[in-house]
């Protein structure tokens, strides 16, 4: 069936301008504060959406990318970085103009990324892309976990290698600290919806400022002392660095997936998008402008934290740039920047799970309408902060909180599991399904030069992708072999 976009597009505004003229024309005090969609007004701008980018971008993946840049080199790492982040970019725009149907300032809404996906694409790609996107959420809900923990971990380290000497091994488990974690996410989790965390994404967005600043500048000091910066061209190799070809070969790979992990928020981008005030100007155009300045911050964030790191340390540059114990002092500094991280991956949290939690809400809710399992019931906390609570609610989010918080405690290997989430989520949600979306949506002529060159894009960023997995799933093969994970003083 062929749908006039032009006749939809000019529906749409009749009824909005009807909308506008009904609520200017009653008294004040009695308009309904509500959008286009019949759902309450939404009042995100460009630096609220920027915030919470910044907030699913900049964390846990930061913190690798000095051993992906001694994995590449100077010569590779670098450029990879400026690399993931022009694709990120690019695609993001293309996927930003789907979040409308049709007309781009007043054709229906796709709130998230399956409905968008279903609407330009059709079912059987929905079932796809949902599966794909929830279960790469569920797994940087781990690897968030995993972050989490070994940056309280670290500091209970840092003071014992302070008091205690460099000397001492200062063996701590990671699994009571992702324990902790996943307590606070229980509370944190019953925050309504995305539109509700701006200010736990601000406060992280400030966050990741800060505890990259402080890695960065304990990295230039560590250059200072070496009088001069580390490093090769080529990057880790050779048997004087206790690295074969294969191992190199594999580590490489494994450092594509951490990059891509640290760009990965475009599985929640339309999420992000539906947070902003309705038009003028476009929800589109605001999310583009937010998009290239948040890739743009992270981007050099990035380049700084990636090489000054590998500037600092050389071959020897850790996985977790603040917890590999490259820098011992001062502690209190080392303690404040991995407090930071906390802080911040409970914002990464939030905003990565909450398209998980939305879903499987609105799927109870249609299923059981008028029930009392998803019937809400507001609940006041310190007279300030307000929670939307229903039986379904406090039930799933809890139990979703446990589940990822018990597999963090099976894998927590740091570098490894980013780099496998990283590599399995990148090509189909940042790439390949916002390519087709918007060859469908702008309906590109097939064998086009356009085509052509969005497939090829599409076609080399797979490869990527499927070799970063299999670096990464290599790297989770090895961690393995001297892991127990009953262990919680080892």
């Amino acid at each position: 069936m062929k749908v006039d976009h032009g006749a939809a597009g000019n529906g749409n505004h009749v009824h909005q301008s009807r909308r506008t003229a009904e609520l200017s024309s009653g008294p004040p005090h009695k308009q309904p504060l509500v959008d286009d969609d019949g759902r309450p007004l939404r009042t995100g701008t460009l630096w609220t959406a920027s915030a919470h980018i910044i907030t699913a971008v900049i964390g846990s993946g930061v913190l690798s990318l000095a051993w992906g840049v001694a994995q590449l080199g100077w010569a590779g790492g670098p450029a990879a970085m400026v690399l993931f982040g022009a694709v990120i970019c690019y695609t993001s725009t293309l996927l930003a103009q789907c979040y409308r149907s049709g007309d781009p300032v007043f054709g229906p809404r796709n709130r998230t990324y399956i409905d968008a996906v279903r609407a330009t694409l059709g079912d059987s790609k929905e079932r796809l892309c949902g599966a794909i996107q929830l279960s790469n959420l569920f797994g940087i809900g781990i690897g968030v976990s995993i972050a989490a923990s070994v940056s309280m971990q670290a500091i209970r380290r840092a003071g014992c290698f302070h008091y205690r000497g460099h000397e001492d091994p200062c063996h701590a488990s990671t699994s009571p600290y992702i324990a902790i974690f996943g307590v606070m996410q229980i509370f944190f989790s019953q925050i309504p919806d995305l539109d509700k965390v701006w200010w736990l994404s601000t406060v992280a967005a400030i966050m990741s400022f800060s505890y990259s600043t402080i890695g960065i500048c304990l990295g230039v000091a560590q250059i200072v002392v070496h009088r001069g910066p580390k490093g090769s061209l080529a990057g880790v190799i050779g048997a004087g660095a206790g690295v074969t070809l294969m191992q190199k070969v594999w580590r490489s790979l494994q450092a594509f997936g951490n990059i891509a992990f640290a760009y990965g928020f475009s599985l929640i981008l339309l999420e992000i998008q539906d947070t902003i005030k309705s038009p003028p100007p476009s929800e589109a155009k605001v999310m583009n402008k937010a998009t290239a300045v948040s890739v743009a911050v992270t981007t050099v964030i990035y380049l700084l934290c990636g090489c000054v790191g590998y500037a600092a340390f050389g071959g020897s540059a850790p996985d977790n740039l603040l917890t590999g114990f490259g820098f011992y002092e001062p502690f209190w500094l080392l303690d404040v920047a991995n407090a930071f991280v906390v802080v911040h991956l409970v914002g990464t949290y939030q905003v990565m799970s909450q398209p998980v939690f939305a879903y499987v809400e609105r799927r109870a809710a249609a299923a059981w309408p008028g029930s009392a399992l998803v019937r809400a019931r507001d609940v006041r906390v310190g007279g300030a902060m307000a929670f939307t609570v229903s039986p379904i609610r406090l039930a799933w989010r809890t139990a979703y909180v446990c589940v990822t918080t018990a597999v963090a405690m099976l894998l927590p290997f740091f570098g490894s599991v980013v780099g496998l989430i990283g590599a399995l989520g990148f090509w189909p949600l940042t790439v390949y399904f916002p390519v087709e979306m918007y060859i469908a949506q702008n309906r590109v002529p097939r064998g086009s030069r356009r085509w052509m060159l969005l497939q090829g894009l599409s076609a080399g960023c797979l490869v990527v992708s499927v070799a970063a997995a299999a670096g990464s799933i290599a790297g989770v093969v090895e961690d393995l072999k001297a892991h127990n994970p009953f262990c919680w003083s080892c």
